[in-house]
């Protein structure tokens, strides 16, 4: 007798696949205009050694003022705190968290509130040193955009930097007034802290590159 043995095929339903998460077109579209911003500083950046190297090699001073070096590192330092301070308040939000918890005192539990105030007052720190300078060196050394190539060179690269944290600090008050005005936190606005943190680590990192060049390479 011949048996004949049959194998049951159990069938697995298909797995129902949820559609793939698209990236967020407004933090794609800031990584693009960064990169186009970045394009931007590479061209001082590549004017600023051109003309340096041209006048050092006719023999001309350079640089041509006394820079402050100690005014230049405490702004810079304060900077670089302030990017700090950006991502914490970044992690705040996207947990979800506005304002404080506790008491103004314990940092530990601010909210991005918090955090993005103590970051404005950090670069709002940063432009008035900056403008502080500004002083010294026109009233001192009588450097002016017009004085001659140095003057030129150093005031067109601080000087567009120093524009964008300013727009860096506006984007801050933005988003702090929105978040007051909404009734609770969206996903858009979560959007936009992060975007605003962008921006701010951007100008930060353009800024450490400017200070080795000009502060210490001279």
């Amino acid at each position: 007798m011949a048996f004949v043995a049959t194998a049951s095929v159990t069938e697995t339903p298909a797995v129902p696949r949820s559609p793939a998460s698209r990236p967020n077109l407004v933090s794609v579209g800031t990584i693009i205009w960064l990169s186009s911003e970045l394009m931007f500083f590479a061209a001082l950046f590549a004017m600023y050694f051109t003309i340096r190297s041209v006048d050092k090699g006719q023999g001309l001073e350079w640089p041509a003022a006394h820079l402050d070096l100690a005014l230049a590192t405490a702004n810079t330092s304060v900077l670089v705190a302030s990017s700090i301070t950006c991502q914490l308040g970044v992690f705040a939000v996207e947990r979800g968290q506005v304002k404080r918890l506790g008491n103004i005192l314990q940092f530990w539990r601010w909210g991005l509130r918090e955090w993005y105030w103590l970051s404005f007052i950090m670069g709002l720190y940063f432009v008035l040193g900056q403008a502080y300078e500004y002083r010294d060196l026109v009233n001192l050394d009588h450097l002016t955009l017009s004085s001659g190539n140095y003057g030129s060179v150093f005031y067109l690269t601080t000087g567009f930097h120093g524009l964008h944290v300013t727009g860096g600090l506006i984007a801050f008050l933005f988003l702090l007034g929105r978040t007051y005005v909404a009734k609770r936190l969206t996903h858009e606005q979560q959007v936009s802290a992060i975007v605003v943190s962008y921006y701010w680590h951007f100008v930060d990192v353009v800024w450490i590159a400017l200070f080795t060049t000009i502060y210490l390479i001279h």
